[in-house]
């Protein structure tokens, strides 16, 4: 009796305590509710069975008997209940649900009657109160085994429609009911006055236990360790504990007869020497059993961590990314792997690779999402499992949106990557082929595989940045190198030249003096032709030399001394040479400054240079405007303005091309980059070189502003001459 007695009030306070824990936990949750209700449906039942066991006469007894089956008559009920909201089926079955309820309450009112249950009577000298089956007492078992027989059913059924956290969530749910419901049926066999003990009941203990955990615990444990090492430590215990006793209860008389009045020595040594080894024989029996249960998790976890050593070898980026993408869906056999990296020109986060043909993947992520700000703000993995109860049970936006994308990029895991504090990229993972969850075992690989890649990638970056870092470095030293033999192959260019314009204007003097009088008509219109060709042929030389003269003025460094400019003068100068480059009649130059502007202290070839590369990335701009947006009516417009401030003369020089990525505005002076998208892409240098002219050269300022798709201001100080 003291054992029932005891087993009744640990079920008891076991699922009182631990349905309310649940039921706080999140109150607004329909699981959390209705688990709930089924608990105290449980403790009352339970309950009920240990007063009755407590009471002193009679009339208590039937009092706390009909207590019992109050619980009793709606377990049936509110654990189909509970499955159906589990199994997000409660929609479907607002009849079957409601029908089930009436059948309780018709049951309950019956409770008062003999016809449900009948006086308690004393069974096996124990059971001093314990209530006889009525004549509707079948039916009740009838409707308990039908409603408990269809929640399990359907669990069974439903399981293999769900994969990840739900699957195991559900089987855990199996698991716990099969246990609780085996301990729960040994107390039908006394009513229907089968004279056997419910040695079972402390077995519905577990019950609530195991489905609190399921409910409350995102990350559940894989059922196959946890109903091992349940069932390992069960068997050793039982081994640790029992032995003793049954040394002592079968041996007690040879121990007597042998040890006399310290027979109980021997038991009590066994009991301390099996307490002693019990926990060493546990954990290797628990390690063994999972390296068999867990052999090929191991083995993929092995592969991940051999590979994270080895990518670092790797300077290829995309066969990098392609070797991450290859690892991830073959060892570890995920229906998709996606690798988002960060990309500085865009602000954004953008799918370099992804893995499955049959997909159709998000291509880019604003930094701005809440996905992103979430990773910045938590660097740990994203379960799609977690976040979805989160969101379901919460009234949060913030889960929301994170449910909401992760559905969008079908992710079951993501994975941060992290380079010291700088969210790199991501890896999002799909759901493993094989439908079984990932593990913290496997999300902690996962982690080091990650933060392996993210060094890994870095570093492939940094190569291929310094392999066009010194493409560009030896396209400007030939750029310079041009420039260092402008001097020697403009004089032999205009000692051609001059050649060339000698030997037209002889031969246009000596056409000029020969007499064509006699000549038919068509010689005469061949030797116009001739004189006209030769004329053309002193204009061009006249125009090549002008073109040479530039090149060499331009190239040439120039004196380091500083005198008083006029801006028209620099920007003619610019103009003259900028033509050969830029189809100025295909834009606008407006100068809106005064011709008497203030004169500028400079040197003239420096700042020929600035306002050469100007003009050069701005009609680059133009270009790029037009060929991208395709816009009706546009014109390309540079605008140069000026006006005395202070000192100096603040020029501003405008245009209406395509203008600068927010991206790129911090990084538009760095040498090396360029914004050029043409063929003839620039070297990075030019803005560079243009600052460093501004700024230490003639000490004055310059900054700039930028819209994207409207256009470009530089605005440049330099000081007035005096």
């Amino acid at each position: 009796m003291i054992y029932y007695l005891f087993s009744c009030i640990l079920v008891a306070v076991t699922s009182i305590v631990v349905g309310c824990f649940v039921f706080l936990k999140n109150t607004r949750a329909p699981v959390n509710r209705t688990w709930f209700v089924l608990t105290l449906s449980i403790g009352m039942w339970s309950f009920g069975y240990a007063m009755t066991l407590a009471s002193s006469n009679m009339q208590e007894a039937m009092f706390w008997n009909r207590i019992v089956y109050t619980g009793a008559i709606f377990i049936p009920s509110t654990f189909l209940h509970f499955v159906l909201t589990l199994l997000n089926l409660t929609s479907h079955k607002k009849k079957l649900i409601l029908t089930v309820y009436i059948g309780s309450i018709v049951f309950l009112f019956f409770i008062p009657t003999n016809l449900l249950i009948k006086d308690p009577v004393s069974i096996l000298n124990t059971f001093r109160y314990f209530t006889r089956a009525g004549i509707l007492y079948p039916f009740y078992v009838i409707f308990y085994i039908t409603l408990s027989g269809y929640s399990l059913y359907k669990l069974f059924e439903m399981k293999n429609r769900f994969s990840g956290f739900q699957r195991n969530q559900i089987i855990y749910v199996i698991v716990a009911s099969i246990i609780g419901f085996v301990g729960g049926s040994t107390n039908f066999a006394l009513v229907m006055g089968v004279r056997i003990h419910p040695i079972g009941h402390p077995l519905v203990a577990l019950y609530p236990i195991i489905i609190s955990y399921a409910i409350v615990r995102h990350r559940l444990m894989d059922i196959r360790i946890a109903v091992t090492r349940t069932g390992i430590f069960v068997v050793v215990y039982s081994l640790v504990l029992g032995l003793p006793f049954a040394v002592a209860f079968w041996l007690k008389d040879w121990l007597i007869e042998t040890f006399r009045a310290s027979w109980w020595i021997l038991p009590l040594g066994l009991m301390a020497a099996l307490a002693t080894v019990g926990p060493f024989i546990y954990i290797y029996l628990q390690r063994k059993a999972e390296d068999r249960l867990l052999a090929d998790q191991r083995r993929y976890q092995d592969t991940l961590k051999q590979a994270s050593i080895g990518m670092t070898r790797i300077r290829d980026l995309q066969r990098l990314l392609d070797l991450i993408a290859h690892i991830m869906t073959k060892t570890v056999r995920i229906t998709y792997v996606g690798i988002y990296l960060f990309d500085a020109g865009s602000g954004e986060y953008v799918l370099q690779v992804s893995r499955d043909k049959g997909r159709l993947p998000v291509p880019k992520l604003a930094s701005s999402n809440p996905l992103v700000n979430w990773l910045i703000l938590k660097p740990q993995p994203l379960i799609y499992d977690e976040i979805k109860l989160r969101a379901q049970d919460s009234s949060d936006l913030a889960h929301k949106q994170l449910e909401e994308n992760m559905r969008l990029l079908t992710a079951a895991v993501i994975i941060p990557s992290f380079l010291e504090n700088r969210l790199l990229g991501f890896i999002v993972l799909g759901e493993k082929i094989s439908g079984h969850i990932y593990t913290q075992e496997d999300l902690n690989v996962f982690q080091v595989l990650a933060g392996q890649a993210a060094l890994a990638i870095e570093n492939a970056q940094f190569y291929e940045e310094a392999k066009k870092m010194q493409e560009q470095i030896a396209q400007a030293e030939k750029m310079a190198t041009i420039g260092t033999m402008a001097d020697g192959l403009s004089h032999q260019i205009n000692n051609r030249l001059y050649a060339l314009s000698l030997i037209a204007g002889d031969t246009i003097d000596t056409i000029k003096l020969t007499d064509t009088t006699k000549c038919t008509p068509e010689v005469k219109e061949m030797i116009g032709q001739i004189n006209y060709a030769l004329e053309r042929i002193q204009a061009n030389v006249m125009q090549g030399g002008e073109v040479v003269r530039g090149l060499l003025k331009y190239s040439r460094q120039g004196d380091s001394g500083l005198d008083a400019l006029d801006l028209h003068t620099i920007l003619n100068n610019t103009l003259e040479m900028v033509q050969y480059k830029v189809k100025l009649s295909e834009i606008d130059i407006v100068r809106d400054f005064p011709p008497n502007i203030a004169k500028i202290k400079g040197n003239l070839t420096q700042l020929e240079e600035a306002f050469f590369n100007f003009i050069d990335n701005a009609y680059d701009a133009i270009v790029e405007r037009r060929t991208l947006l395709k816009e009706a009516g546009y014109r390309g417009r540079i605008t140069v303005s000026a006006y005395p401030k202070d000192e100096h003369l603040e020029i501003v020089v405008e245009d209406n091309g395509l203008g600068v990525k927010e991206a790129d505005m911090k990084k538009i002076f760095t040498p090396f980059f360029t914004t050029k998208t043409s063929s003839h892409k620039g070297t990075g240098l030019g803005l560079y070189v243009i600052k460093r002219i501004i700024t230490e050269m003639h000490k004055g300022q310059i900054s700039f502003e930028s819209d994207y798709k409207v256009g470009t201001r530089f605005i440049i100080q330099l000081p007035i001459a005096k």
